[in-house]
C-alpha cells in the first residue's frame, strides 16, 4: 500500500512539472486510509487530481472528506443498472453500494457548495449490459452526477472472446467481427504519446511506461534507488521509446492497447 511519506517525497520531486495526477492503477484507492490526505497534499500543490472508484467505500464521512480534499474528478464505475448485470463483471460487487456512494458525493458537493469533483458515471459496455445504456443515463440524471462516459472494453483473447464480452453493437467495441474471428480496430501506428507524457508509479516506487503495463513488467526504474529525473532520461526509457517507434506490434503490452482506436463512445 502506498505510504504517505513516500508519496509526499515523490510529489515534492515532481510538482513543478506535474499537471495532472491520476490516483488509480489496478486497485481501489479508497482502501488506502491515507488516500484523501494524499489528494489534499497534491491539490495544495496546484496539481489537477483524478481518481476512479467502485464507490463501495463512499460512506457519508468519506464522501464529505472527498469534497474537502480538493479532488478535481471522480470517476465512479457503474457497469450495470441491475444487480444481475452489474455483478457479471463486478464479481462480488453490490450495485446498491455504488448508488449510495454516488448519492453521498452529490449530497456533500451541494451542501459544501463545491464545484469539484466533477462526478462521472463510467459505464463499461459489454454484451450483457449494452441494452442498459439508456437506463444508466436516466439513473445519472436522477442522482445528479455531472456526466456519463461509455467505455469500450479491452478483451485479451478478442479473437475468440471466450467470456462473451464483445457487444453486438460495434460502436461500443474495440473489435470488428469477421468470418475469421474478431479483429482489433486499431491501426497500431508506431508512436504513442504515453511514453513521453503518462508514466505510472506503482505503490512501491517502480516506474512503468504506462497503465497498460498492468503488472509493471517493463520496469524503467525504481524511485527508491534513483530520482524520477534520472529514471526519465535513463537507458531503459530510451530503449523502450525506440522500440515503440520501430515496431509497436512487437511489444506485448502494446499489441492490444487502445491507443489508435476509439475508447469512448459519445452516445
Amino acid at each position: 500500500m502506498l505510504k504517505r511519506d513516500f508519496f509526499s517525497e515523490t510529489i515534492d520531486q515532481l510538482h513543478k512539472d506535474l499537471l495532472y495526477l491520476v490516483f488509480y492503477f489496478q486497485g481501489e484507492p479508497y482502501l488506502n486510509p491515507d488516500f484523501l490526505d494524499m489528494v489534499k497534499y497534491a491539490s495544495a500543490k496546484k496539481i489537477y487530481t483524478a481518481t476512479s472508484t467502485n464507490a463501495h467505500f463512499l460512506n457519508d464521512a468519506n464522501a464529505k472528506r472527498t469534497i474537502e480534499s480538493g479532488l478535481d474528478r471522480l470517476i465512479i464505475s457503474i457497469d450495470g443498472t441491475t444487480q444481475e448485470s452489474y455483478e457479471k463483471y463486478r464479481v462480488g460487487g453490490q450495485l446498491e453500494k455504488v448508488l449510495a456512494g454516488a448519492r453521498n458525493i452529490v449530497k456533500w458537493k451541494r451542501e459544501l457548495k463545491s464545484r469539484t469533483p466533477f462526478v462521472v458515471f463510467q459505464f463499461l459496455v459489454v454484451k450483457h449490459n449494452e441494452h442498459q445504456v439508456g437506463d444508466v443515463k436516466k439513473l445519472a440524471t436522477e442522482i445528479g452526477v455531472d456526466d456519463v462516459w461509455f467505455k469500450t472494453a479491452q478483451v485479451y483473447d478478442f479473437q475468440n472472446d471466450p467470456n462473451d464480452l464483445i457487444p453486438l453493437d460495434e460502436k461500443y467495441s474495440r473489435y470488428k467481427k469477421t468470418a475469421g474471428g474478431n479483429v482489433f480496430k486499431g491501426k497500431l501506428s508506431n508512436h504513442c504519446w504515453r511514453l513521453w507524457h503518462d508514466p505510472v508509479i506503482t505503490w512501491d516506487g517502480l516506474v512503468a511506461p504506462c497503465c497498460f503495463d498492468k503488472d509493471a513488467q517493463h520496469r524503467m526504474g525504481d524511485l527508491k534507488e534513483k530520482s524520477f529525473k534520472e529514471i526519465w532520461k535513463n537507458g531503459e526509457y530510451t530503449k523502450f521509446r525506440t522500440q515503440i517507434l520501430k515496431g509497436r506490434k512487437n511489444i506485448d503490452i502494446c499489441a492490444n492497447c487502445s491507443e489508435g482506436t476509439k475508447v469512448w463512445s459519445n452516445d
